[in-house]
């Protein structure tokens, strides 16, 4: 049989195969993701437990039932409701200059914003909600999901916006319930969230409640906030590592005119295929002989010993079997 050229459809799909590939390998990239991603959730909740030790020496369990009692009886009292974010902040030194520009130590009320909601910011600052923690996390729930991609912020980065990149985020979102609210039976934003919820005596805004705490606490706080960040980081390095290659591959199989350039590069790579995985119909539509239906054609034609009526309906099998 002659060579096999390659045409784009076979480029498409074992582009394809090779990406699943990649993704499933055992490398340092992937390994350092899925230990962050292992490790988010436990320290999140020890996190949480301090988080909530700081808030009830601030609101006593007294003063939440008391403000609770006033807000059922009086119509015009607003006064406490529940949160999941905090400003979180201690009385320490900041290094600043004097009148002749010498270095000293200023005093400073150092405060920072913590959200434990799944769309919590990573910066300490109170509105910059993050998408790509959700994703990061829940990156082997919304990959089996059809219509999301949890690695589109990565592929996407240093583009411009646009219609498909907005509307993988939206699907992504939708999945995850940080954007559909009560609609959403399959949140897992709803489930993360209510694990991290506290009565808050206050206004509405967190902004306008900061809360006390030590030098120590602030410290535990910020290094679980960093670690938020660095699962994102470790997502990000990860599949990149993945895009750079699939560059490198799509690459070659542009340069490659043969199919069987591009299946030794694939098996040279640790991805085994063949032709008959890849190849249904050449792009004339003319059939391409499956290596199985071959085989079993070939023994049919060796085996003097069958009747007349016998090879009329191996050849109606075997035919039928091409057609589908």
């Amino acid at each position: 049989m002659s060579r096999i050229r390659l045409n784009q459809e076979y480029r498409n799909k074992i582009a394809n195969r090779m990406r699943v590939h990649l993704e499933q390998e055992n490398t340092q990239e992937k390994e350092a993701y899925l230990k962050a991603r292992e490790e988010m959730k436990p320290l999140q909740d020890l996190t949480w437990e301090l988080a909530h030790q700081i808030v009830r020496r601030h609101y006593t369990p007294e003063d939440v039932k008391m403000a609770y009692h006033l807000q059922n009886k009086f119509e015009n009292v607003d006064t406490i409701a529940k949160d999941s974010c905090f400003h979180f902040g201690y009385h320490g030194e900041v290094e600043g200059r004097d009148e002749n520009d010498n270095v000293v130590m200023k005093d400073k009320y150092i405060e920072s914003h913590f959200d434990f909601k799944l769309t919590g910011n990573i910066n300490g600052k109170e509105h910059d909600n993050n998408q790509d923690f959700g994703y990061a996390y829940f990156r082997d729930e919304l990959k089996g999901r059809e219509g999301c991609n949890p690695d589109i912020n990565i592929e996407m980065k240093d583009k411009d916006s646009n219609p498909h990149w907005t509307k993988i985020k939206d699907a992504n979102d939708k999945y995850l319930g940080t954007s559909s609210g009560r609609d959403n039976q399959t949140s897992y934003a709803r489930e993360w969230n209510n694990d991290y919820v506290l009565d808050l005596i206050g206004r509405e805004y967190c902004r306008d409640r900061s809360i006390g705490c030590n030098k120590e606490e602030y410290e535990t706080l910020m290094f679980w906030q960093a670690k938020k960040g660095h699962l994102i980081m470790c997502h990000e390095k990860w599949i990149e590592s993945v895009l750079n290659q699939m560059k490198e591959i799509k690459l070659g199989l542009k340069g490659y005119k043969y199919l069987d350039e591009a299946i030794e590069l694939s098996t040279e790579l640790g991805l085994n295929i063949n032709d008959a995985e890849i190849i249904r119909t050449n792009s004339t539509g003319l059939v391409i002989y499956n290596p199985k239906n071959l085989a079993d054609r070939i023994k049919g034609m060796k085996n003097k010993t069958q009747t007349r009526e016998q090879k009329i309906a191996a050849r109606l099998k075997y035919n039928q079997e091409q057609v589908q």
